[in-house]
């Protein structure tokens, strides 16, 4: 009987646990892994290894942002890709809702609709970000990336920064 009342206890503590650790990584925060060169150097600066593995930077994920869409421009933020939802995306905000921004490598200047944003990554050789499919629709945003938590040499806060000469006044 007292092994049952133990295995009852901890189940009624891990199922606990889980939905409170459920609730602070839907609502509050969540740490991400970043894959890829599209935010090189950014993130993933170099190929550094741990025992021979690669070692992908990760990053905390704050989700406060979300409330009345707080983002600014040069944010770091990861959203679902308007082309296949199962995709999540980290790029830095450039356009906000009203900007004009002249798009790359073209005389074309467009104006950012209401409830859109334009999002680049920092390695515009290697990325598939607004460049390929326009402005995107600020519900897709999961949260914006605040600090590298991972690995330990690179723990630190994520640079806000922005390209100079890409928003137009007008």
């Amino acid at each position: 009987m007292g092994a049952l009342n133990f295995l009852w206890d901890t189940a009624k503590k891990s199922f606990t646990a889980g939905l409170i650790t459920l609730t602070v990584s839907d609502r509050y925060a969540s740490i991400a892994p970043i894959r890829g060169l599209s935010m090189h150097p950014t993130f993933n600066p170099n190929k550094s290894t741990f025992m021979g593995l690669p070692v992908d930077d990760r990053v905390l994920i704050e989700k406060f942002c979300l409330e009345k869409y707080k983002v600014s421009h040069g944010d770091v933020i990861v959203f679902r890709s308007p082309i296949n939802y199962k995709e999540k995306h980290i790029k830095r905000v450039i356009a906000l809702p009203g900007d004009w921004i002249q798009i790359p490598n073209s005389y074309d200047t467009i104006r950012i609709p209401d409830g859109h944003c334009w999002v680049e990554g920092d390695n515009s050789a290697s990325t598939l970000d607004s460049r390929s499919f326009g402005p995107i629709p600020l519900g897709l945003l999961q949260g914006r990336a605040t600090h590298i938590v991972w690995p330990p040499q690179r723990v630190g806060k994520v640079e806000q920064k922005m390209p100079e000469g890409r928003l137009r006044p007008y």
